[in-house]
């Protein structure tokens, strides 16, 4: 049995973890969620003194190696944050020398997708794989992947960044980019989404039931729209539809591509797989090469919401 210690830097809130791993099996033995302070070097010594504190709630169980995730861009070599959007200020930051010095143990740092990536491929829905892709479909939509047995994130850490890529000339905008895999299949673009395809039908007095009047935009979420799908709600029906056939063309690309055997998609797929799978599978069928795709599973992150959990211990899972 290994223990290993985890950090999850998030634009929001910040999580520090201590994990016993044996073979396939993870067990959390402690974690603590905080606000993640906006100064960096507050947040470094905040961070620095919850590990001590989980720490030494667990003497006997020493962590042989400490893994930080955080949502890029990033140089995972130079253990350097490089400006995230959800992180402003936290510019050329090192994060990995500070705490292999403060608690003497191996660090390691990657991206939240590619850790997230590590995750499923021990533990979750891609063990047993070589050739894996995990999608965060969360905030934003980004890739993880797993190629040959191993992670690959690219030249200079930035693979894996499916987001970006346009699927349509036009739609809602996503890292940046109007019609993007990101602006079709994130939780802020299907509130785009949501927004601009309410206001016309509001517009021709057509309002949905999850809407009602133009007040009550603001107030859309890809949680709320998909509730009213489930119930039926015609428009919302019509905007998971949209956001289906948009999730089929991009994992279509990926199946073209890279010829994985499996690809597991996170947050938003396993809460609306009913609605999306369908679609989605539809879309595949029509855009992918068949050869690929007979030998490609999609199916949802195995370990569902905790995945996040899981993704830093992976990263010192790694580094060991």
């Amino acid at each position: 049995m290994t223990i290993l210690a985890a950090i999850d830097i998030g634009g929001t809130k910040c999580a520090v973890s201590l994990g016993a791993v044996e073979q396939d099996r993870v067990v959390i033995l402690e974690k603590i969620k905080f606000p993640t302070p906006n100064n960096p070097k507050v947040a470094m010594n905040d961070i620095a003194a919850v590990l001590e504190k989980v720490m030494s709630r667990h003497p006997e169980q020493t962590p042989a190696a400490l893994g930080i995730s955080c949502g890029g861009p990033l140089n995972s070599q130079a253990g350097l944050i490089l400006s995230p959007p959800n992180l402003p200020g936290w510019d050329q930051i090192d994060v990995v020398t500070p705490f292999r010095a403060r608690f003497g143990i191996p660090v390691g740092l990657q991206n939240d997708a590619n850790a997230c990536a590590l995750a499923e491929w021990r533990f979750g829905a891609g063990k047993g794989c070589r050739n894996m892709i995990f999608l965060t479909f969360g905030t934003g939509m980004g890739a993880g992947l797993i190629l040959n047995g191993q992670l690959y994130s690219g030249t200079n850490d930035m693979a894996g960044e499916v987001g970006h890529v346009r699927l349509a000339a036009e739609g809602p905008v996503g890292y940046g980019k109007e019609g993007s895999f990101e602006g079709f299949c994130s939780g802020g673009g299907i509130a785009k989404l949501a927004q601009m395809m309410t206001i016309k039908a509001i517009q021709e007095g057509k309002a949905p039931s999850f809407c009602k009047h133009m007040n009550d935009l603001v107030g859309l979420s890809a949680e709320s729209v998909g509730k009213a799908a489930q119930e039926g709600d015609p428009l919302a029906r019509q905007i998971y539809n949209l956001v289906g056939r948009r999730l089929g063309q991009g994992l279509a690309m990926l199946v073209d591509v890279l010829n994985p055997e499996r690809i597991v998609i996170g947050s938003i797929y396993g809460r609306q797989q009913e609605l999306l799978e369908p679609i989605v599978m539809n879309t595949l069928r029509e855009e992918a090469l068949p050869w690929s795709l007979n030998v490609c599973e999609i199916v949802p992150a195995g370990l569902g919401e905790q995945v996040g959990d899981y993704a830093g211990l992976s990263v010192a899972m790694d580094v060991v």
